[in-house]
């Protein structure tokens, strides 16, 4: 599943998001540049609901 999240915009982050990722089980391949997120291993709800609460709302895009 591939994320915008237009809040993106530095190596923090990128960092923050993974982690955010991470805690909840998924793996993550930030492209900074894009803003965008390329999520494998969770549904949907789980992966914004991280995203969310780390600071990052995000919206699936593919």
């Amino acid at each position: 599943m591939i994320l915008s999240v237009p809040d993106m915009s530095c190596g923090h982050c990128k960092a923050s998001i993974e982690a955010a990722l991470a805690a909840v089980g998924g793996r993550a391949e930030v492209d900074l540049p894009a803003r965008k997120v390329t999520v494998s291993g969770l549904p949907a709800a789980t992966v914004l609901a991280a995203l969310k609460g780390a600071g990052y709302p995000a919206e699936v895009v593919g």
